[in-house]
Order: structure tokens, then sequence, then C-alpha cells
């Protein structure tokens, strides 16, 4: 019975051409298929091993560097007895495994795809996202309504979309706060409408006119999340994906906290009348989503890249081994 090995090497490595003479020493006593892999030629499998090369791979084993024939003899033999044993106990299982071991699947292929382009696809995701809601006023603007309004109702089920809380282009106004919230140099959103400012309703089937401008179909708060996302996953791509995650106690202090007080104090407010009123400001509605897309992403995205970057790993040093394994009879 013969064993599976790979062997993880590079050019100019005295270590490795060391435990190279070893491996063909052992060949009579622990009989095996070498499968020798220069790191060199695949970036993940540097990352992966960098300066532990060489490093012997059998099995569910690993040896890297610096080892003598007494460890890699202990390795090799490890290996040997617990093929046996898988052998053995369940031969119709051990071979099922072995094919899997010895083939990429289509869902490895599948893995390797979507470990190295999520970044990308979660890029592409946010831009549409946070993008398509200003498309529904140039809409409205270019005179093709009907266009616009699947817009308005599709983001309508993740957002409250009130017309005092959100953008406006093409108007007077950027922004029609109400008059509650104090913003001086805006005329507020009832006496621009002409609307009651405590009917929601109303607020939120708003979209706009030619005079006020149209409606951009996500609130303030919500744009300032996903574009500040977006923008971090393009500083996060630009560092190599190398950005380390943001601490937990962070992410709650920095990103979840300042946009809890604002809005949660905002709601209270406005539901029980023992607490004194208040409505929030653009400006703080977009800093408080600023805050909280940022430390989001930045406390998310690196997680994730280290979870695909094992997925790459894995799948780059399986990759490697099966191109380099030695032809069987």
């Amino acid at each position: 019975m013969s064993l599976d090995v790979t062997f993880y090497t590079r050019k100019n490595c005295s270590l490795c051409d060391e435990a190279k003479e070893l491996l063909d020493h052992l060949q009579a006593d622990i009989p095996h298929t070498l499968a020798v892999v220069d790191i060199d030629e695949d970036p993940d499998l540097v990352a992966l091993y960098g300066e532990k090369v060489p490093v012997v791979a059998v099995g569910p084993y690993k040896l890297q560097a610096p080892f003598d024939e007494r460890k890699l003899r202990m390795t090799l033999g490890a290996a040997q007895d617990s093929q046996a044993h898988q052998q053995n106990a369940d031969e119709k299982g051990y071979s099922k495994k072995k094919k899997r071991r010895d083939s990429m699947s289509a869902g490895d292929r599948l893995s390797h795809f979507i470990s190295g382009r999520y970044l990308l696809v979660i890029q592409i995701v946010l831009f549409l996202y946070a993008g398509l809601p200003f498309l529904a006023p140039v809409l409205m603007k270019a005179g093709v309504p009907k266009l616009a309004q699947p817009i308005y109702s599709m983001y309508k089920v993740s957002c409250h979309e009130l017309a005092f809380r959100s953008w406006f282009l093409f108007g007077e106004q950027p922004v029609y706060p109400r008059e509650s919230a104090g913003v001086e140099g805006f005329i507020p959103y009832g006496q621009a409408t002409g609307l009651n400012e405590n009917d929601l309703v109303s607020a939120r089937n708003f979209v706009g006119n030619e005079e006020l401008g149209y409606k951009v179909a996500f609130c303030q708060r919500d744009i300032a999340i996903y574009v500040a996302m977006f923008l971090f996953g393009i500083v996060f791509a630009l560092s190599g994906r190398k950005i380390k995650p943001l601490p937990m106690l962070a992410w709650v202090l920095i990103g979840i906290l300042p946009i809890g007080l604002d809005g949660g104090s905002q709601l209270l407010s406005q539901m029980f009348t023992w607490i004194p009123y208040r409505e929030s400001t653009p400006l703080l509605r977009t800093l408080t989503g600023t805050l909280f897309g940022i430390m989001t992403a930045w406390f998310g995205f690196p997680v994730f890249e280290e979870t695909m970057r094992d997925t790459r790993m894995h799948l780059a040093a399986k990759r490697a081994r099966l191109q380099n394994k030695p032809p069987t009879d």
C-alpha cells in the first residue's frame, strides 16, 4: 500500500534538497508516491507556506521544516497506519474519500472561483444596491415615471423612503427636512410640499416634482451605509485585502452605538410623549450611517477574506498536488 505524499518546496532551498534526499531514502521502507510542488508557482501557496518549506503533507499529517529523518519516518509511519486502519474499517467509504481527494470536483472548482472573486461580486452588488436608487429620480426627470416607480416600490421593502429623510435631485434643495429638525437655510418639508409633516404615508409616497426635484429611492442613512461599505471595499482591495479585522468592541462603540443613539432616540421620542421630541438632521443621519457602514465593512470584509483565503489555499494545494502527482500504472 503506497502513500500519496506531497512535498512543497522552492528553488535554491538547501533544506528542501536535504528533505528530498530523506524521502528518497525512506522509499524502500515506506513506499510512497511523491508529488513535488514548487510553491513559488502559486501566490496562495507562498502565502500558506512561505518560509515554512520544506513541507511534507501526507494524509491528515503535515511536517514542516526543520525536521530530521526520525520525525519524517514517524510522520510517514503514522500516515501509513492511519490509511491501513481506514481502509480496513470502511473499504467502500475509504474508496470514496480517496476518489474525492484525488480529483478536482465541480464543487472544488466553483469554490475556488468564488473564493478568488468574492470581493468583486460584493462590490458589484453594493454598487448596484446603492446606485439604483439614484436612477429613480433620473428617470422621473427624464419623464419616464413608469420605469422609476418599480425602483421606488422595490426599495420600500427595506427602507421607509420618507421624503423628509431622503435626498432630492434636480430641485431647489438637496433635502427638505422637517421643521422640527431645526436645519437652517432649507425650506422645511411641510412648507415646500404643502403636506402634513406628521402624515408618514404621504411622506413615504411623495417622490417629488419638477420644482422640488425628485426623491432618491433610499433614505439618507441607508445611502450613507452602503456607499461607505462600497468605498471601504475599494480601499480593502487596494490594500491587497491585507487590512486586519476591526475589533468587535470598536465596531460596537464606533459603528453601532452612534447610529443606535441617533435613530433610537428619534424613534422613541416620537413614540412616547414623556421623552423630549427630536428629529435627526441629514448631517447626523449621514454621519452615523457612514460610521456604521465603514465599521461594519472593516469588521466583516477581513473576516470573510480569512475564510476565503483558507479555501483558496486548500484548493491551491490540492490542485498543485494533483498536477504534480506522477502518473500511475
